[in-house]
């Protein structure tokens, strides 16, 4: 029985451009994809011209020094050569040589930078279409191409200033190329990421500064009057939606209940107990699939979430990892931390997931600790300000591999650790894009 495909759709003749792409969410894009592809093949093997109108195609990525989106560091035990090899068998690690970064498939280009899909509906197309996209925070290097490319944009069309920021902020996002051209530019990122991340970047109500207390005061009266409504707040308190989101989460919510300071051995007991259980007795990773919005809430709203974060990361999860002792990083850690990011390829040190490099023997250190020590060896060279990420690196090889300690020099007598630090709540240091841990979705979140 033929079966009308048009079934089930709505009149589109007079709905609105957010209508129209509200019914494509909604659409099973793999098919539409497969369709697509069977009828080019089949006017090719024809030899008919089906005269459809040109479609914007992203041009494909550099071929060359483009970092992997799941990347897959070398393994500790073979950058210190425990792994045993067959004879004659070309070693896994050859320092400085390195594999090439993957080249997405061009489908899937055209897919991601001209579809609008929610984070539900990406993960739908990973499971079955095998979509290949990149989350987290924007790269050094796609900051720039993004800049580039909307500057190119607003000149090439004759547009202001104004006009440009009159694009970006328009209601109705799918009205002109804008959004597919600039996403086009960076290569595995989705549409709605890009949307959300230029809007942040070009909001007037970006950077403010420190909170005022009559800020503070303000906020707590929006949020008690409209909730976590949090683009109605910002228009109450002048402050961006996700500025006032997080201000409120990290530093106003239980406030009156709230301790700063040095964490007690209770506090620390009670905060290990609950992740451990959230995590660890479901078969969860401990420092990844944590919601601490969650514990801190367990925890009686008395230290935020971001403290807890920060004090299990950085201070209780490598105690729990060591059998109750503080490990110290050493110079074959660090030895190890270079070649792992070696092995990455990536272009820029912003590029890295730091929450891939531990693994089975090499898993102590927080993707936070890792970043910080990171940042300590490269800033400890002098002139790194202008320096290119692979002399970074070249530096950092060599300088580490003669500093190594001596085989079998013997292990350094573990210390028992003693806490009673104070934990900065506004640690800066750290990639926004470590603080969400997995939990974080693909795209930036929408602030409802």
């Amino acid at each position: 029985m033929y079966h009308d495909p048009t079934l089930g759709i709505p009149d589109l003749n007079f709905a609105s451009s957010e209508d129209l792409l509200r019914t494509l969410q909604d659409f099973d894009i793999s098919k539409v994809v497969n369709v697509l592809k069977t009828l080019g093949e089949a006017a090719a093997a024809a030899t008919i011209n089906l005269n459809t109108p040109p479609v914007y195609l992203p041009p494909p990525p550099p071929s060359q020094g483009l970092s992997s989106v799941k990347q897959n560091p070398v393994g500790s035990d073979t950058i210190l050569g425990r792994k045993k090899s067959a004879p004659g068998a070309t070693p896994d690690f050859v320092p400085g040589h390195f594999p090439q970064g993957e080249v997405e498939n061009p489908e899937h280009a055209h897919i991601l930078a001209n579809v609008w899909m929610n984070a539900a509906k990406l993960s739908e197309m990973v499971k079955k279409e095998g979509l290949v996209y990149k989350k987290g925070k924007f790269s050094a290097i796609e900051e720039a191409q993004l800049t580039a490319a909307i500057e190119n944009f607003r000149v090439n069309k004759g547009l202001s200033q104004e006009d440009l920021c009159n694009i970006i902020f328009s209601k109705d996002r799918g009205r002109d190329t804008f959004w597919p051209e600039i996403t086009s530019a960076v290569p595995l990122r989705p549409i709605i990421a890009v949307y959300h991340h230029v809007r942040r970047t070009y909001h007037p109500l970006k950077g403010q500064g420190k909170w005022m207390p009559s800020e503070d005061e303000l906020l707590l009266q929006a949020v008690a009057e409209l909730g976590q409504q949090w683009e109605k707040v910002s228009e109450r308190v002048g402050r961006m939606s996700s500025d006032c989101r997080d201000r409120y989460r990290n530093h106003l919510q239980n406030r009156e209940v709230r301790r700063n300071g040095p964490w007690t051995k209770e506090e620390e007991a009670e905060l290990t107990h609950i992740v451990t259980e959230m995590t660890v007795e479901q078969g969860k990773d401990m420092d990844n699939d944590v919601f601490w919005g969650v514990v801190s809430e367990r925890m009686g709203g008395r230290r935020g979430r971001q403290q807890c974060r920060i004090k299990w990361t950085d201070s209780l999860s490598p105690q729990v990892k060591n059998l109750g002792e503080k490990p110290r990083w050493s110079q074959l850690d660090a030895f190890i931390l270079v070649h792992k990011v070696d092995s990455l390829n990536v272009r820029d040190d912003s590029e890295i997931d730091w929450k891939q490099l531990p693994d089975e023997h090499w898993n102590s250190w927080s993707a936070h600790h890792l970043q910080r020590r990171w940042l300590t060896m490269k800033r400890g060279i002098k002139g790194y300000e202008e320096m290119s990420h692979a002399e970074i690196m070249e530096i950092l090889k060599t300088k580490k591999a003669q500093s190594l300690p001596p085989p079998n020099s013997g292990r350094r007598k573990k210390t028992k650790y003693t806490s009673a630090e104070a934990v900065d709540e506004d640690d800066d240091t750290i990639d926004p894009a470590l603080q969400a841990g997995s939990n974080s979705s693909g795209t930036s979140p929408v602030i409802a």
